[in-house]
């Protein structure tokens, strides 16, 4: 029985091939997927191609490819994901992550990686990256863990009151260090551009792929692995304490925040394009001189601190949530040693969620179960 109105043999036949189990609705939604791309691959003539490499599983099939949109993802059915990740999910690998997982075969001619017009499908194109990216992080069952751990520094969330948003849009719900936290950089000073990269060593001794363990081996651990988010980092920008434009998802290994106008460049964020009916001569001046070039991140120590935290209880993982949500300013200053004390006082500034982090803190903290400090109404 067909899910959708009418089905395509080709279709039919090529769903045959899919691996996994889905429920009504994900079965919908991949049946559609396949019907995208047979519909794109049959105006250029490559549908026979794709039926073959499916039947055949051989990598020696031609490339399959469809055109790049502006921001590299392919949207079927109100969901987006990038178009290679996709298909590779549903005929290769169903418990596939993300593109990190990935690596194109040599002779994959139109592979994601090489950005050009033209993005290949092929799921028999990319090869699978078995080893992970860091070591998991053996986590207590949250009926394990002690009632008693090393007293923390207080703190409390501060996302700015006068803050506002454009309408329909909510603050994201995590916590945000109203001053700067450790290793943050803010100049008064003018440079070309703001280089933010990300970047992960997998070829360094420190990374093991043996769990990082608490102090306490007695409690029943369970591994909590890290899985790198199709989007490492999700970015906002704001002027003073409004927010303009809609947020920019990274998917490049390294990206450049600028003034100027290019639409497409998923390497780059460009601000010029970004209009605000609000904007003052102060913010016009600033968006001339954008920001400073630095390194905002480290996985490795990130996993280091955080199999540290874990023997300190939820409190002290749940404060690592301040390292994945980064606040910038540009040209201006903020905070105890600048006039202006918050960064919504800054003409230019960008606020950076580090996705994979912040994944990976959910999962721990979830495993860890509920807080060791009670809260009530009136606590």
């Amino acid at each position: 029985m067909s899910i959708l109105p009418f089905t395509p043999p080709i279709v039919k036949r090529l769903l045959g091939w899919k691996k996994g189990e889905q429920n009504g609705q994900e079965e919908k939604w991949c049946e559609k997927a396949v019907k995208s791309l047979v519909k794109k691959l049959k105006r250029t003539g490559q549908l026979d191609e794709l039926e073959k490499a499916i039947t055949t599983q051989n990598t020696n099939t031609k490339c399959l490819t469809i055109p790049r949109s502006l921001d590299g993802r392919l949207q079927v059915s109100q969901r987006k994901g990038l178009p290679h990740v996709i298909y590779c999910r549903l005929w290769r690998w169903p418990d596939l992550q993300s593109h990190h997982e990935l690596r194109a075969a040599d002779h994959c001619e139109f592979a994601f990686h090489t950005k050009k017009d033209e993005v290949c499908v092929n799921p028999y194109h990319y090869q699978r990256v078995e080893t992970p990216i860091l070591p998991p992080v053996l986590v207590p069952r949250h009926t394990d863990i002690p009632a008693e751990f090393p007293p923390l520094d207080d703190y409390s969330p501060s996302v700015p009151e006068n803050t506002s948003f454009p309408a329909g849009i909510e603050p994201q719900n995590n916590y945000i260090p109203e001053t700067p936290p450790p290793g943050y950089l803010s100049e008064d000073g003018e440079t070309n551009d703001l280089q933010l990269n990300h970047s992960m060593d997998t070829s360094s001794p420190s990374l093991s792929p043996n769990p990082v363990s608490p102090a306490n081996s007695n409690l029943d651990l369970q591994p909590v692995t890290y899985c790198e988010s199709a989007f490492w980092c999700s970015i906002s920008y704001y002027e003073l304490n409004q927010r303009v434009g809609e947020t920019f998802h990274a998917s490049q290994p390294s990206l450049t925040v600028d003034g100027f106008t290019d639409p497409s460049n998923s390497e780059r964020f460009c601000l010029g394009l970004l209009s605000n009916v609000n904007r003052n001569s102060a913010v016009e001046l600033t968006r001339r001189h954008i920001g400073c070039n630095l390194k905002i991140f480290n996985n490795q120590e990130f996993a280091a601190l955080l199999a540290q935290s874990v023997n300190q209880g939820f409190e002290a993982v749940y404060q690592l949530t301040r390292m994945c949500t980064i606040r910038m300013s540009f040209v201006k200053g903020w905070g105890a040693e600048y006039r202006r004390q918050t960064v919504t006082s800054t003409p230019c500034w960008i606020e950076l969620h580090l996705n994979g982090p912040l994944q990976w803190l959910d999962k721990v903290l979830t495993q860890m179960g509920s807080p060791s400090i009670h809260c009530s109404s009136v606590s």
